[in-house]
């Protein structure tokens, strides 16, 4: 039902809009509970087992971590009287807060429900999980100062391990897609303390490279990499596009994805943090290395089967089409 669909949407933007605006600790959670809300029914709107459970997970985990912020908020104004966002200067509530918005976006090692829930989800709902979802977290988390550098640095090195090494052994596109957001995301949180604006610069070029991967596996109608080895039949240019896209998702250097891993290197090196640069350099050729798989799946294997007689060379959705042309473009061509 478009009303209904309507509502949720909205309840979706006002959710992160009153996260965004707030300077209250009260307000935040306010907004993060609106935001869970809205999102549980479009994640149970096929009826079907697997999308019940994923939503139970998914409202379980959020549901257990907007009751540690409320907790770690409650006790930060117990112990200094404050209740807004920047004046949070106790050691405790602090770490318990930024280890309650880990588990909301799934950092490693609050990570486990992230592939488990996106497994269950169809790609649109996937998407709007992967991106939306993260905005309301990221911004309280770069609002929250004087956070103990040493649970940062440990949370993001331990997602980009994680994202690297989880997404080694799957075979479904989707559980992929959630391991590679969790090494992405740790890279993010490995600069937060140093340059807050890279931080927001790697989410940006993060979500217009999901968004293009996202939009193209719609595309195809497929969810396993083996799905993959005909979607040469479906969209012969797409195909031939879409290793680009996610070699770009892993951080090759002429494609968009390189972009913020430099800099984030960079910045690292400058911060004298040349052993931490260097472990999250390496964990980046371990996500190298699944994407890859997935562009050898689509590109250079053929399919067993003589597909020829119904080959659909065209697109089959024309909504699909234009936002799909403009991030690919963004996350090929952006360096």
């Amino acid at each position: 039902n478009p009303y209904i669909l309507a509502t949720l949407l909205f309840g979706l933007g006002l959710g992160t809009t009153i996260t965004f605006a707030s300077s209250h600790w009260l307000l935040a959670w306010m907004g993060l509970e609106i935001n869970t809300l809205a999102i549980i029914p479009l994640m149970a709107q096929h009826h079907h087992p697997r999308a019940v459970e994923a939503t139970t997970k998914y409202f379980l985990t959020q549901a257990t971590a907007a009751a540690m912020l409320l907790f770690a908020s409650t006790t930060n104004a117990w112990l200094t009287g404050q209740w807004d966002i920047q004046q949070m200067s106790h050691p405790f509530p602090l770490t318990l807060i930024t280890l309650a918005l880990a588990l909301k976006i799934g950092l490693a090692p609050m990570h486990t429900w992230l592939p488990e829930v996106l497994q269950g989800l169809d790609l649109t709902t996937g998407l709007v999980l992967s991106t939306w979802q993260k905005l309301a977290p990221f911004a309280l988390l770069l609002q929250i100062q004087n956070v103990n550098p040493t649970i940062l640095v440990t949370l993001g090195l331990a997602s980009t391990l994680v994202g690297g090494w989880g997404g080694l052994n799957q075979t479904q596109l989707r559980k992929v897609l959630a391991y590679s957001s969790i090494a992405h995301l740790g890279w993010m949180i490995l600069i937060l303390q140093y340059s807050p604006s890279l931080t927001l610069l790697a989410l940006l070029t993060y979500f217009v490279m999901t968004f293009s991967t996202f939009l193209v596996f719609k595309l195809n109608k497929s969810t396993s990499i083996n799905a993959l080895a005909i979607s040469w039949t479906k969209a012969p240019i797409l195909t031939s596009l879409t290793p680009l896209v996610l070699l770009s998702l892993g951080g090759l250097p002429p494609l968009t994805g390189f972009m913020p891993k430099w800099l984030i290197l960079q910045e690292l090196a400058k911060q004298d943090l040349a052993p931490l640069a260097t472990l999250a350099a390496l964990s980046a050729l371990l996500s190298l290395y699944f994407y890859l798989r997935i562009s050898y799946a689509m590109t250079l294997t053929m399919s067993p089967n003589n597909l020829t007689g119904v080959t659909p060379w065209r697109f089959s959705s024309p909504q699909l089409t234009l936002p799909l042309a403009i991030t690919t473009t963004a996350t090929i061509s952006l360096l």
